[in-house]
């Protein structure tokens, strides 16, 4: 990627070196399944990104800096990601993962979904705040995509959801089960429960990108993501919204 540093304008995508394969040819989980070396290297890439991105941010994130220090060749790099936005938005996707992995070992303990739900993007709130630079790059990234990123913004959001849907826990039914159920056991939420959802995801979004921007305090972030998070006592009628 290059970024004009004079004026601060939208990043482009940077051109794959000379003889590096064409994007079709990119190896990624969305396609062809890798191979345990394909995937160690990939494992390498997201390593490297992800160090180099917590000591400098969004502009220490450079391909050659990314092959260098992954130990691959620079044509290689572009195979498995085309350009600068898709590394950090695939960078995001394995940290989103490694959180759910997290959460569902440890999920919340709150009786109240709206609360448990809270609880969680919070948890995963906390874990952007430890790593400002690296937050930053990743929604840096996640806002310049453009339609080449597609996939993989959407595989960012499908991520999220899960994450909140297993945060709420199965809760359609009037008898729902405790945080840590597997929302397989629930009837598939409605298209209005999926919208709160999206409401959801997207206040988590906005509060990351105002904190990070410094014009938010995490109090504020914390209350903005509680006030949203009411919505699930609208959408699931089996927990009425308690008056406060």
């Amino acid at each position: 990627m290059t970024t004009d540093s004079t004026t601060g304008s939208r990043p482009r995508a940077a051109s794959a070196p000379a003889g590096a394969p064409a994007p079709s040819g990119q190896l990624t989980p969305s396609g062809p399944a890798l191979t345990e070396r394909q995937e160690a290297r990939r494992r390498r890439i997201l390593a490297a990104t992800t160090r180099l991105a917590t000591r400098g941010g969004f502009d220490a994130v450079q391909m050659r800096e990314v092959a260098e220090s992954a130990d691959v060749a620079l044509g290689t790099l572009y195979r498995y990601f085309p350009s600068k936005i898709h590394l950090l938005v695939a960078t995001m996707q394995d940290q989103l993962q490694q959180l759910h992995e997290t959460l569902r070992r440890r999920p919340p303990t709150d009786g109240d979904p709206a609360a448990r739900v809270a609880q969680t993007l919070m948890r995963a709130f906390r874990a952007m705040q430890r790593e400002p630079h690296l937050a930053d790059a990743m929604v840096r990234a996640l806002t310049f995509a453009d339609r080449s990123v597609s996939s993989e913004v959407d595989t960012v959001s499908r991520l999220t959801t899960a994450i909140i849907l297993d945060a709420m826990g199965p809760v359609t039914g009037p008898a729902a089960p405790g945080p840590g159920v597997s929302p397989a056991a629930a009837p598939a939420p409605t298209p209005e429960q999926l919208s709160a959802v999206r409401v959801i995801e997207h206040t988590w979004h906005s509060a990351l990108i105002t904190w990070l921007s410094g014009r938010a305090s995490i109090a504020q972030v914390k209350i903005d993501i509680e006030t949203v998070c009411r919505l699930i006592g609208l959408t699931f009628p089996a927990h009425p919204v308690s008056a406060r």
